[in-house]
């Protein structure tokens, strides 16, 4: 079908006689292709229409596409007297031209992009130094570097921050937050100063300026839920909820294999073996692949997953968007907010997803497993980080437990 013939024709007119009429056909083939509805698509036509008749009236070219959608949207829409036949809705124009500056982008168009600053090609290495010689993960970095940007531009031509203006910086930042966060703050500071250390700049004397705050390893209680208030979770996923399966499953796959919101998203078909009844788990926070066995409730709400409410795609992830575009992973803000929808119609005052993992480990050890094989299941790389659980082991504390002084026998 031919773009034009989607619009009516003030509009196939108005898009056909401006600057973007010679994308309007790989644009209406991008949104076909990525699986949105109808009437989405010619949502974002009518959009597009617009635009094109703004430039078209501004006598504007696409080559600084970025500066002409911000004056657009900012400028131009709240007070647009184009008639009553456009769109005007800021949220539907953002998306609609997003897609459009793709579309720009691939045909090579855009050839003035704001070139980057000193900062932000500093922060660009910083980043590449926390993947590539440290590990971390892309959430963990992206903290960091979000702590560390004010710090970096307070020293102006790639100069390192002098004492003061470290010590500054960590007064304000330190006095707003926990003690735990307190931690962060300082372990992203002294990486980014061990970073220009390693780009050559004299950095050492800044190290022992940076101090963490007192915050005693193993001193907090491990946070879990009853096996009460579990079943309650479970069973908070009635047959209205809109995309019920694919939560039930997620919350599934952390209540039973204790996966991080992370692991959960990038679970793939191929990394489940249904005859071994095992499941493979990939790009895991120890950036290694474990296997686990696959409990039989946990198996079973994915697969009633997949053959009932999992959109047809190519795409080889297990949980994917319901919504167009489908091809697009789904980030782990989604499994995030099913889990804090289900303990709010459960009735349960938590929000963390973590929680899970602990409650896992404490069914482990109640049930007669040791810290060696929660470690396993929860994969973590010592077998230090799950002392704390140690804590929840009430069967075996009350079996060391002394008599208090004074008691009587």
């Amino acid at each position: 079908m031919n773009v034009f013939d989607a619009l009516t024709p003030l509009a196939a007119r108005r898009l056909r006689t401006s600057v973007v009429s010679p994308f309007a056909q790989a644009y209406w083939d991008r949104l076909n292709d990525q699986g949105y509805a109808r009437s989405t698509v010619r949502l974002y036509l009518n959009c597009l229409a617009h635009f094109a008749h703004w430039t078209s009236r501004q006598q504007v070219n696409l080559s600084a596409l970025d500066r002409h959608i911000q004056r657009f949207v900012d400028w131009h829409l709240p007070r647009c007297r184009c008639g009553p036949s456009v769109q005007r809705r800021r949220p539907s124009m953002r998306a609609a031209l997003e897609h459009f500056k793709i579309v720009v982008t691939d045909a090579g168009v855009l050839r003035d992009t704001e070139p980057l600053s000193q900062v932000d090609e500093q922060l660009l290495r910083f980043d590449r130094y926390l993947f590539q010689m440290k590990g971390l993960a892309a959430s963990t970095r992206r903290r960091r570097l979000v702590i560390v940007r004010p710090l970096a531009s307070m020293a102006n031509d790639d100069r390192l921050p002098t004492s003061d203006q470290l010590r500054q910086f960590l007064r304000q930042e330190l006095s707003r937050v926990s003690a735990a966060s307190a931690g962060v703050t300082t372990t992203a500071v002294r990486s980014y100063l061990r970073f220009r250390t390693f780009e050559g700049d004299r950095a050492e004397h800044l190290l022992p300026i940076v101090a963490s705050p007192a915050n005693w390893r193993l001193a907090s209680q491990p946070q879990t839920l009853t096996p009460s208030e579990v079943q309650r979770l479970l069973d908070a996923f009635p047959p209205s909820l809109p995309s019920r399966l694919r939560c039930y499953a997620m919350v599934r796959c952390l209540v039973d294999l204790g996966l991080r919101s992370s692991e959960v998203v990038a679970l793939e078909l191929d990394h489940i073996d249904w005859a071994a009844g095992t499941v493979r788990i990939c790009k895991a926070k120890s950036r290694r692949a474990d296997v686990l066995p696959l409990p039989q409730a946990t198996g079973a709400a994915i697969a009633e997953y997949i053959r009932f409410e999992r959109p047809q795609t190519s795409s080889r992830r297990v949980f994917i968007r319901h919504v167009a575009p489908v091809e697009v992973p789904v980030a782990a803000g989604i499994v995030r907010r099913a889990v804090r929808e289900a303990y709010q119609r459960a009735g349960l005052p938590y929000t963390r997803v973590h929680i899970l993992r602990h409650t896992l480990a404490g069914r482990l050890l109640n049930t007669g497993g040791t810290l060696k094989e929660v470690a396993d299941v929860l994969r973590h790389r010592e077998l230090d980080t799950s002392l704390i659980y140690a804590k929840i082991d009430f069967t075996r504390l009350g079996a060391v437990a002394m008599p208090w002084p004074g008691r009587r026998s």
